[in-house]
């Protein structure tokens, strides 16, 4: 599946249904999603998350920040509150026309439409705080892969990256379907069985991927944890410590660093 299929599936989904492709709870489907509601979420899940750094330690300056598949700016404006500029870039147009609608930062929030496989229109070591969630999921594996060096190459010693990607499924045997069922198939399945505007695929990172890219990029992952309620995939973040490009600070147990 290339990115260019990737970005027309999202421009459609952007334009069907955005604030639903993006949080896809029950009963949200069909524009059900109010705008204060679905703002809200964003704003609990950034505050619990730099809560949750600051428990381990970790205090990114609140600087520059980047939120990687912004789509309809639910996280770019709650990172918006605790950085002076915030950065949202995304795929899909009708994504950023949202993002753009909802944006509550006061001017703190300049959106950026990517199509390219990598994020070159950014300097190295050019944010404090990187995060990315529910996004990597949807790109074939290495491009995903690929996607977090990027991550890492933008964001500044001292600074932090969070990644949120299913790490397995919690069923082997829709781990295995995942890998094998062909794209063609997955279209026709969630278009008219599912009756999703567009398909999205999903594709887990295992933990130990996640860790061996940090460490290759200059970063030591300080911990994980378990979120949402998910019966098909085991949906975590990380955050990946940046260190100096050489020498990355001494690793730490991981049993040190518990989920929340």
């Amino acid at each position: 599946m290339s990115l260019n299929e990737i970005g027309k599936d999202w421009t459609e989904l952007g334009r069907s249904d955005p604030l639903w492709a993006v949080l896809t709870e029950p009963g949200k489907r069909h524009g059900k999603w109010s705008d204060d509601e679905f703002m809200a979420t964003g704003i609990s899940q950034v505050d619990g998350d730099l809560a949750w750094l600051g428990r381990h330690g970790i205090s990114v300056p609140g600087g520059r920040a980047l939120d990687f598949g912004c789509g309809a700016g639910r996280l770019t404006s709650a990172l918006a509150r605790h950085f002076s500029e915030v950065v949202g870039v995304d795929i899909s147009e009708p994504m950023l026309q949202q993002a753009r609608r909802l944006d509550r930062s006061g001017g703190r929030v300049r959106f950026v439409h990517r199509t390219a496989p990598d994020l070159a229109c950014f300097d190295d070591e050019s944010f404090d705080l990187v995060y990315t969630d529910r996004v990597l999921q949807h790109l074939p594996p290495e491009l995903a892969r690929d996607y977090l060096r990027e991550l890492l190459r933008v964001a500044r010693p001292g600074g932090a990256v969070v990644v949120g990607i299913p790490d397995r499924a919690k069923n082997p045997l829709v781990g295995l379907a995942a890998r094998v069922i062909p794209q063609s198939l997955l279209r026709l399945i969630q278009r008219m069985v599912l009756r999703y505007p567009a398909p999205m695929r999903m594709h887990p990172i295992p933990r130990h991927e996640v860790e061996t890219i940090a460490a290759a990029g200059g970063g030591l992952l300080r911990g994980t944890k378990e979120y949402g309620r998910d019966p098909i995939w085991r949906h975590v973040r990380h955050v990946i410590l940046m260190g100096d490009p050489v020498r990355t600070p001494p690793a730490a147990s991981p049993s040190s660093f518990p989920a929340a």
